[in-house]
């Protein structure tokens, strides 16, 4: 049952992360991406990592989607067609991708990979403490940074919305 679910979320993630970056319509795109976000919580849900599994669905599905999605119809380009790929840029990401995975490959191949004992320890309490922390183990300045780009995304989205009602009245 489990392996099928497994499987069933694989696929899901597969072809929508395809069609993420292969349609021409960018808010089919966002769509696309939130679906491939989901399916990645659910596999994060199904390994018993639930709280990064909420983090996952709160952050980026229900965030950093939604902005975007917010975003495009704040701008008024939902109908805008992204242009059509090249042969050249197909090949070119072709290309990049075959090297990258095969850099990546052997490497995790022969890489060992050890259990430490601090993985046991996933309360929410310590995530959260060590989220808010700045000691050595701490993510209070990629956290900070974050919310800063979540902010200027924002403010961006402000002024070209305000650019294009400016161009609309005169």
């Amino acid at each position: 049952m489990e392996q099928g679910i497994f499987y069933t979320l694989a696929a899901f993630l597969l072809i929508f992360s395809v069609l993420t970056v292969t349609t021409n319509k960018i808010l089919r795109a966002a769509v696309y991406l939130l679906f491939v976000l989901g399916a990645t919580a659910g596999i994060y849900f199904m390994l018993n990592y639930n709280f990064l599994a909420a983090v996952q669905l709160t952050v980026y599905a229900g965030g950093i989607v939604v902005l975007i999605i917010f975003s495009i119809l704040l701008t008024h380009q939902i109908n805008l067609n992204l242009p059509a790929i090249t042969k050249e840029k197909a090949i070119w990401s072709a290309i990049t991708s075959i090297s990258g995975i095969a850099l990546i490959v052997p490497i995790i191949l022969n890489h060992t990979f050890k259990v430490s004992d601090q993985v046991n320890d996933s309360s929410i309490e310590r995530i959260g403490t060590e989220l808010l922390s700045y000691t050595k183990n701490g993510y209070i300045l990629p956290f900070e940074v974050i919310s800063i780009l979540l902010l200027a995304v924002m403010v961006g989205a402000i002024i070209i919305a305000k650019r294009g009602l400016k161009e609309k009245e005169s």
